[in-house]
């Protein structure tokens, strides 16, 4: 009986990949590679590599606690540089010293400026976010907004006066933008606290304290309400979109077959889609939820994909591609069709709302049915995690219906009901 093998190679760091699913999809969770004394090798999506040691310490209270701590990331800190550190970390673990604070210099709060500390957070969480988008978009709001007013002032030196100063010139003009940069200046300045380098209240915090500065953001924010053209009217709009040229005009068939958004057509690729079966499954870090969404495919969503099929290209995989080599089509592409036919007054977005009418007005189909057609989030928490099913067959059901009545000849067609 061959002994197990307890120990990594370099060549099996060297090789390790982001794991695939039995869909060919990159797996969202990172995994471990285990080596040896709690040392392993963090395997992210996105294709990064992390060493990270496990060990167990025993705090002030005696109490043997399990701990970790880093190593830095493959290939700068190579298999044998790990096993290098760890074994440091081990004598000083014996010797009943705290390899992590051993290794950290002690840091005065008043150089840590607001500018640090928010990268230091942002490295701290990216690892939970579920994109790199979300990553960019962070950096991308406290450059903009935050970092010219208190970038270089030290965390502990932030008052109210800063916090409204950034936000009032933004506060009417850009809500959302401005929601999203009070709540994430208070995390980073929560992370300062933590860390010990500024005492008392948070100035960026919104109850009891900015809430008497600025007025209410659920004052100032109005909801988009997306024009949608009438239920009513879908199947003589089809009609005529079914003899518009160009992939705009097919990528716009296929979001109204499939109730789907505009991005999540616009990125569709062939590696999603199941020919065979009728299906097409959207990765989680396309959807607007995070969570994979299946969409069953009618026949006549079908046919569009099929009159795609001669556009196909290896290099982006992409089901609707752009005229640029490697993008995608704009989302203007898909307006200027409805341009195109005179139609200015209706959105592209809002076709979801005329299935979503349809369903409501025309068919027997139970809320949940559409809204899982529709990939909005059911119920709460508890009442998702006892769904655990995705009701394919019952949403397949529907989206036939749906098609049989946007090809219908005339715009008052049959009512449906589920089978």
């Amino acid at each position: 009986m061959s002994k197990r093998k307890t120990q990594l190679t370099a060549q099996e760091v060297k090789a390790a990949l982001p794991k695939i699913n039995p869909k060919g999809q990159v797996t969202e969770k990172p995994y471990k590679l285990t080596d040896s004394h709690g040392l392993y090798l963090l395997v992210m999506p996105n294709g990064t590599k992390h060493w990270r040691w496990k060990f167990r310490f025993r705090d002030g209270t005696g109490t043997l606690k399990e701990r970790q701590a880093s190593f830095g990331s493959y290939p700068e800190v190579s298999l044998a540089k790990a096993r290098e550190r760890m074994e440091d970390a081990r004598k000083l673990v014996r010797q009943g010293i705290d390899p992590i604070k051993a290794k950290q210099p002690e840091v005065k709060p008043e150089t840590q400026t607001f500018r640090l500390v928010a990268e230091q957070f942002i490295e701290a969480n990216k690892a939970g976010w579920k994109n790199e988008k979300h990553q960019a978009q962070w950096t991308s709001t406290l450059k903009t907004y935050a970092y010219p007013e208190i970038g270089e002032l030290a965390v502990g030196d932030i008052t109210l006066a800063h916090i409204v100063k950034i936000l009032k010139p933004i506060w009417t003009s850009k809500p959302e933008t401005a929601v999203r940069v009070r709540g994430r200046i208070e995390n980073v300045l929560d992370y300062a606290e933590v860390q010990g380098w500024r005492s008392g209240k948070n100035p960026a915090l919104w109850k009891g304290n900015l809430k008497h500065a600025l007025p209410s953001s659920g004052k100032l924010k109005k909801v988009k309400h997306f024009a949608a053209l009438d239920w009513q009217e879908v199947s003589a709009f089809m009609a005529k979109l079914r003899n518009q040229p160009g992939d705009g005009a097919k990528a716009l068939e296929f979001l109204i077959l499939t109730a789907a958004r505009s991005g999540e057509v616009r990125g569709a690729r062939w590696n999603e889609i199941d020919l065979v079966n009728k299906l097409w499954t959207i990765p989680g870090d396309r959807m607007k939820a995070g969570e994979e969404h299946r969409v069953p495919l009618s026949d006549a969503a079908h046919a569009v994909l099929e009159a795609m099929l001669p556009r196909k290209r290896s290099d982006t995989g992409l089901v609707f591609p752009g005229q640029k080599r490697g993008a995608m089509l704009s989302d203007m592409t898909l307006s200027a069709v409805l341009r195109r036919m005179k139609l200015d007054e209706i959105t592209v977005h809002g076709f979801r709302s005329t299935f979503r009418d349809w369903c409501a007005e025309e068919t027997n189909y139970p809320r949940d049915i559409a809204e899982m057609a529709l990939a909005h989030t059911i119920g709460s928490k508890v009442e998702a995690a006892y769904r655990r099913g995705d009701m394919l067959e019952k949403r397949r059901s529907l989206m036939v219906d749906w098609a049989g009545y946007c090809a219908a000849q005339n715009s008052l067609a049959v009512a449906a009901s589920p089978r």
